[in-house]
């Protein structure tokens, strides 16, 4: 018999999904010629940029399913992990990543960082903002579209203003841009991360 009221969806689940969608239809597009062009994040190529999102989602499962550390990792995921198929290396982490946080209580878990312990939906609610803003920086490096859905800009634009003069700190980020006047919130969270719209 069918549940007459199933569970709302998890709103941070909910975001994961859109993001990793929404970057994995930009990598995807990403044509041959155009793995070396370069990107917003000056350091880094379209491929750097992939790899550093595959990387990110390659440490889902030790850290969130198998409760591992970064140290108990070790090398394991160091180095180049996209190989010489990019887009199946991405589809692989992806589908992972997406599997993992969905397993039943897998948000209230502990996460083990370089920098320390952390619930697990912070954890994927930082890998969801990070993925928004590569979207933009692979979609402006490759000519997508740059546009993000509202209702995951509105999320990282949560998720990112107490922490924005942190992150340049970090060396990944550049200083805060003063959002101009009537910015919309694209513009608010481009800026919050030192991107120049």
């Amino acid at each position: 018999m069918t549940d007459p009221h199933p569970a709302e969806p998890n709103p941070i689940l909910t975001r994961q999904a859109e993001a990793l969608d929404l970057f994995g239809r930009r990598v995807h597009a990403v044509r041959d010629d155009q793995w070396d062009a370069p990107t917003p994040c000056t350091a880094w190529s379209v491929r750097d940029l992939v790899g550093h999102l595959v990387s990110e989602q390659a440490w889902v499962p030790a850290l969130v399913r198998d409760g591992d550390t970064v140290d108990s990792v070790g090398g394991a995921l160091a180095g180049d992990l996209l190989g010489p198929d990019p887009v199946a290396a991405w589809d692989t982490v992806s589908d992972a990543s997406r599997a993992v946080f969905a397993e039943p209580g897998a948000l209230d878990r502990t996460v083990h960082l370089s920098f320390g312990d952390m619930q697990a939906a912070d954890y994927c609610a930082q890998l969801v903002t990070d993925l928004a803003v590569h979207t933009w920086d692979l979609s402006r490096a490759i000519g997508a579209d740059e546009q993000l859905p509202a209702d995951l800009l509105t999320f990282a634009v949560r998720e990112v203003t107490p922490h924005a003069a942190e992150l340049e700190k970090s060396g990944l980020f550049a200083a805060p841009e003063e959002p101009p006047p009537g910015a919309d919130v694209q513009t608010k969270l481009l800026c919050l991360v030192g991107r120049r719209p």
